[in-house]
């Protein structure tokens, strides 16, 4: 598996660039205003750092130097306002990335202030168990196109918008203010090698990592594409994309890093979701900034969970569960486990009732994921009161437990969806 080389400023750590700024003979002042130019005014070309001296500018270009933006190769956008980024690098591969107006309720619950808020803006009796009844996906494919906006300053390439036009994201009075609330999916990886069964990115395989600038580099190019101000806006960060962060530990955590330092967006509004690679779990515990911890689990016991999710056979329940209750929380976190119900194989109250037996101890909350469908995936969605049964079995046993809102079905931008989804088919509603 090949690395890309780079000559690319997103994603170089601070001495990284401090030694460029010294090589150049430049005044070390210009560093600020280098790492200003990238992540806080998100300029996606050399001659827009107007804080720059020219020859300064020259001399990087010259040298091969670029900021790193990835393209948007290609957007599709949901009939509920979730849009699908397609993103190419320079090496021709590419990855995806969603943009989720309201976001999707997963972060309720969490102990975080971000938790609390979209804790504070559903109800279990409304939203969620709503979204859980209606259980269907958008039929249709979609094909009509719509402009892309455009920031003043910054920028964006003229591109294709499938599906219909963007509804505009929901904003929330503040003051003489208004903001936007979202949530920001972000990939980790070209592809992914945990082969997930219900999962069609596992379909890909892996292709290679993404550099730590490609991970940044998609959330500013987003953020520039919908006109986010970070200190206006309330923005959440997800790394739930494709692939698996913690099978590319030291790029993540270095994108990581520079989004909380440089682009100002706070740990504290960042979650990370692993399959559950034990050894990271612990290095990810010792992280100074780290995101919020979310496992993938997935199933009850260890037979179903080898089923469905291979990787069971490298790291087993017993040994994950070992290292969350290691695992040093924060004050009021909690940990995060995401359980995909699908059909008739995981989602019984018996399996409910494992699933407390399994977790009980730990200061954790549960997200059920019904599943979202998808051509060449072998399993159906669960029907909405298997799903309503086996959140009760949790909420009796005092386990917080939501079910995350499907977001962006019709386009394929929903959880274990995203595969470079050009040709948008119709998905069938559950029988």
């Amino acid at each position: 598996m090949t690395e890309p080389q780079h000559r690319e400023l997103l994603g170089l750590s601070n001495e990284q660039l401090a030694e460029l700024v010294e090589s150049f003979a430049q005044a070390p002042y210009r560093l600020r205003q280098l790492l200003d130019g990238l992540y806080r005014q998100r300029w996606p070309r050399l001659d827009q750092f107007t804080t720059l001296p020219v020859s300064f500018r020259r001399q990087l270009a010259d040298a091969g130097y670029a900021v790193g933006l990835p393209a948007i190769e290609k957007k599709f956008v949901s009939s509920d306002g979730t849009v699908r980024y397609l993103f190419a690098f320079s090496d021709c591969q590419s990855v995806e990335t969603v943009w989720m107006p309201d976001g999707d309720g997963g972060e309720a619950g969490d102990g975080s202030d971000s938790g609390d808020e979209e804790l504070a803006e559903i109800s279990l009796g409304g939203v969620i168990l709503s979204e859980a009844s209606k259980g269907s996906a958008v039929e249709g494919s979609l094909s009509s196109t719509s402009p892309v906006r455009r920031h003043p300053e910054r920028g964006s390439a003229s591109n294709r918008v499938e599906g219909p036009a963007l509804s505009g994201n929901r904003r929330l009075a503040t003051g003489n203010l208004s903001r936007t609330r979202a949530t920001l999916c972000v990939s980790s990886q070209v592809g992914c090698a945990v082969d997930c069964k219900f999962c069609m990115t596992a379909l890909l395989g892996l292709h290679r990592n993404l550099a730590s600038g490609e991970i940044v580099g998609q959330v500013l190019a987003v953020l520039n594409d919908q006109q986010v101000e970070i200190d206006r806006d309330r923005i959440n960060l997800v790394f739930m994309g494709q692939g698996e962060p913690f099978l590319n530990y030291d790029n993540f955590m270095q994108a990581v890093r520079m989004l909380v330092t440089e682009a100002g967006i706070p740990a504290s509004r960042m979650t990370v979701s692993t399959s559950g690679i034990v050894p990271r779990i612990a290095d990810f515990g010792a992280e100074e900034i780290r995101p919020k911890l979310a496992v993938s689990l997935n199933a009850s016991n260890e037979a179903l969970r080898t089923a469905v999710m291979p990787i069971t056979k490298k790291w087993t329940i017993e040994k994950l569960l070992a290292a969350l209750r290691d695992f040093p929380l924060r004050n009021r976190e909690r940990l995060t486990f995401e359980y995909v119900l699908l059909g008739g194989l995981n989602d019984s109250p018996s399996h409910a009732r494992e699933l407390v037996d399994l977790i009980r101890g730990l200061r954790a909350k549960v997200n059920l994921i019904a599943l979202n469908p998808g051509p060449e995936i072998p399993f159906s969605m669960p029907e909405p009161d298997r799903v309503l049964a086996f959140q009760t079995v949790l909420t009796n046993a005092g386990i917080p437990t939501f079910l995350r809102r499907p977001r962006g079905r019709d386009i394929y931008a929903a959880c274990g969806q995203l595969k470079h989804t050009t040709e948008l088919v119709s998905l069938q509603k559950p029988q």
